[in-house]
């Protein structure tokens, strides 16, 4: 594989950050200095010297309110993992470590992301039933999923996947209009009462027992 898949995949670095490694001569394959798109197997002796000190990583809650797209969040040195659309609001993770992005977001790992939703319509009597069977909307069939009824036009949902618009997708295919959608957990990291557009770091047990449930 590439070098720098391999030095993601060792948590050195990110694909990115691993060529910038690359570039600086802090890598060597066998004794050679790595250059950019080198390959590497198991059994070669890659390198990785430190010039700096270990960067401090940081995770924070952020609160995204309505009306703003993810991609204008803007706090110096972070970044977010994941996407609310703009008619969305809750949860996001911001951090600076790039080795969380895909042990959070890529398919093959199974994460809890929970959601409150508000609906135009009252729910049908079979809602629950048909969301948590997974739905089929356009091409795709929908994991299984935990809903909890909270009232005649509201309900929680507890999702282990993340397809663009996947809930309002899910509502529409049951012939439900979505009014407001919150995201308020994302593993064991809960939106609580934060404030729209406000940040809460993320440290201690709570941070021990995230970076374990993505196995750093």
């Amino acid at each position: 594989m590439r070098i720098n898949k391999y030095l993601a995949l060792k948590n050195h670095a990110t694909r990115r950050g691993a060529d910038e490694l690359i570039k600086k001569n802090l890598v060597l394959i066998n004794g050679r200095f790595a250059v950019l798109g080198d390959k590497v197997n198991e059994e070669d002796n890659v390198e990785v010297r430190a010039n700096k000190k270990a960067k401090v990583y940081e995770y924070y809650a952020y609160n995204k309110p309505i009306g703003m797209q993810t991609e204008a969040i803007n706090i110096s040195g972070l970044f977010p993992i994941g996407r609310l659309d703009k008619d969305s609001h809750g949860l996001i993770i911001l951090t600076n470590d790039g080795r969380i992005t895909d042990r959070l977001l890529n398919p093959k790992h199974v994460h809890d992301k929970e959601y409150v939703v508000e609906t135009k319509e009252k729910l049908r009597s079979n809602f629950k039933e048909k969301m948590e069977a997974g739905v089929q909307i356009e091409n795709e069939q929908t994991e299984p999923c935990k809903v909890k009824i909270l009232g005649d036009k509201k309900f929680s949902v507890i999702l282990t996947e993340g397809k663009k618009h996947q809930i309002r997708r899910m509502c529409s295919a049951l012939f439900t209009e979505v009014e407001d959608l919150e995201r308020i957990r994302i593993i064991n990291i809960a939106l609580g009462k934060l404030a729209p557009n406000q940040t809460r770091k993320i440290e201690g047990e709570e941070l021990k027992t995230f970076l374990k449930s993505l196995g750093l």
